[in-house]
């Protein structure tokens, strides 16, 4: 692998890394970066089988699914001096139909059927297979049929690449979605109803969507995505990246005046952390970990890129308590599919990248969530504490305002900023009052406490909190429908003050009225 000397901001004029690059071929001819994962395409491969992986956007599905497709079209070549290539000895060849569903937004059930077509025409014109009927899913049958008839062995590979990414587009869209499923159901039941025909099948995506009728028709598919054997099939291991990437490291840390040490703790605190299954190692983000080795900044990339549609659409909907998002236990039951995100968001929050496991309970197979690093969850909290702001990305919220306020002790204008941040809410955020002022207020104090020291005590209808800096202690108490006083009295009632008696840092006691009719902050006092 060529090396290039890279400089905190600079992109580098030699650039080896794969960075928005995703097809296997590109990626070995051109001699970028590649962490062999070949191991694992022989194992799927000696198998057979037909197989379904969930993994977050932009964790190497796709190449994944790219390398896949060169190995069944018999390009050793490419595999020169990977592990699979002291594996396999035959190389056969095969026609291989492959689907990528990620190349357009899907607006209507025309727009689907336009994408299908497309890809069919394709796999016509490839193997000369006659267009003679007129559903998607009967030109599917056709071509599966007649290219593996081309094949010596009989036989055909397909590969589906983000196959709900439909289905997922249209979340809040009941209607939309059903048209969705319809469609999608007929096309892919022929990877069952073809079964003698295909050598090998592997479908990939964010989500499960098991009880919509996609998966029951697909009875045959083996999901390996919280498998053991599977667990390191995309992403990058600490020891990957101890193995490939070593002297990068030492040049990101020179390029931010850090030692080759610290830069790899800063790495895993900020990109490391993601388990699919437990009692495995942890991997890194490849898209924002790639990013970091090739420019030297450390960045939120993988956040950057955008926080899915589908995600919003459920948190409108879904009046979920935030901070539950990392105390509930889950079985592996609950994490299979989102078809109940409305209700229980969690499996969607899982499956999409934003939690991970932390812990699992062999006794009562459960799993405990949490985020997987630095990157997702100052992202998510950033994320929530704009949406909360005024309904979208694009508003003018900063919490430096805030921190600065609380570090220089001005009380009256920390609370001024936090009473405007309501001000000019869309009232339709959330339907539960309660639900609304907890989660909004968490992700403000979430985000400061990553400046500030925040101790955070919730319950059903007020939230409690202590803030810290270098020369000032904040002790708010918050109280719904009622008043400051109200609230400065159990301040000094409940003793919150105590602990910090022989502190000689200034200490600011709040009491905070919020209103449920302004659904806003009504009133405020600060005593010292």
């Amino acid at each position: 692998m060529k090396k290039t000397i890279k400089f905190a901001g600079e992109k580098p004029d030699d650039m080896n890394y794969p960075i928005g690059i995703q097809t296997f071929e590109k990626i070995r001819t051109n001699d970028f970066a590649y962490v062999d994962k070949t191991a694992f395409v022989y194992k799927l491969a000696l198998q057979g089988s037909c197989y379904f992986l969930s993994r977050p956007r932009r964790f190497g599905k796709s190449l994944l699914l790219s390398t896949l497709n060169a190995y069944f079209q018999g390009k050793k070549e490419l595999f020169e001096g990977l592990a699979i290539s002291k594996l396999e000895k035959e190389w056969k060849q095969y026609p291989v139909l492959h689907l990528d569903l990620n190349v357009k937004k899907y607006e209507n059930k025309e727009s689907l059927i336009a994408v299908l077509s497309r890809h069919l025409a394709s796999w016509e014109t490839a193997y000369g297979v006659s267009n003679n009927f007129e559903s998607v899913e009967d030109r599917f049958y056709n071509c599966i049929v007649n290219a593996a008839q081309q094949s010596s062995e009989g036989k055909v590979v397909i590969l589906i690449d983000e196959y709900d990414k439909p289905l997922l587009e249209a979340i809040g869209k009941p209607e939309l979605q059903e048209e969705y499923r319809q469609t999608l159901k007929a096309f892919y039941s022929n990877i069952k109803s073809c079964d003698e025909y295909i050598r090998f099948a592997m479908l990939t995506g964010v989500t499960k969507f098991s009880h919509l009728s996609i998966f029951s028709g697909l009875n045959n598919l083996i999901d390996i995505s919280m498998l053991p054997q599977y667990a390191e099939i995309c992403g990058i291991t600490e020891a990957e990246l101890h193995e490939n990437f070593d002297e990068s490291v030492g040049e990101v840390a020179a390029a931010n005046q850090i030692t080759k040490e610290q830069c790899y703790e800063r790495l895993k605190q900020e990109y490391d952390g993601y388990h699919f299954c437990p009692n495995t190692v942890g991997l890194y983000n490849p898209f924002s970990l790639l990013n970091v080795l090739s420019f030297g900044v450390f960045k939120h990339y993988w956040f950057a890129t955008g926080t899915p549609n589908f995600l919003v659409e459920v948190i409108k909907h879904c009046d979920y308590p935030l901070d539950r998002l990392t105390s509930e236990l889950k079985t592996a039951e609950d994490l299979d599919a989102i078809d109940a995100m409305y209700s229980d968001p969690i499996p969607l929050f899982f499956q999409s990248g934003y939690l991970t496991i932390k812990d699992f309970d062999p006794e009562f197979l459960c799993y405990r969530l949490d985020f997987p690093n630095k990157e997702v969850e100052q992202g998510f909290a950033r994320f929530m504490a704009v949406y909360y702001h005024n309904g979208n990305r694009n508003g003018g919220f900063n919490i430096a305002h805030f921190v600065e306020a609380l570090r220089n002790g001005d009380a009256e204008h920390f609370m001024t900023l936090l009473q405007a941040f309501y001000a000019d809410n869309d009232y339709q955020l959330s339907g539960k009052l309660e639900v609304y002022f907890q989660n909004s207020l968490l992700t403000i104090f979430k985000l400061m406490g990553y400046y500030v020291q925040a101790e955070r005590h919730t319950s059903k209808g007020r939230m409690d909190v202590t803030l810290q800096t270098k020369d000032y202690i904040y002790i708010l108490e918050l109280k719904v429908d009622k008043s400051a006083d109200e609230a400065l009295q159990q301040i000094e009632d409940k003793q919150y003050a105590a602990p910090f008696k022989a502190d000689s840092r200034k200490l600011f006691k709040i009491g905070v009225c919020f209103s449920s009719e302004e659904r806003g902050i009504k009133d405020w006092k600060v005593m010292i």
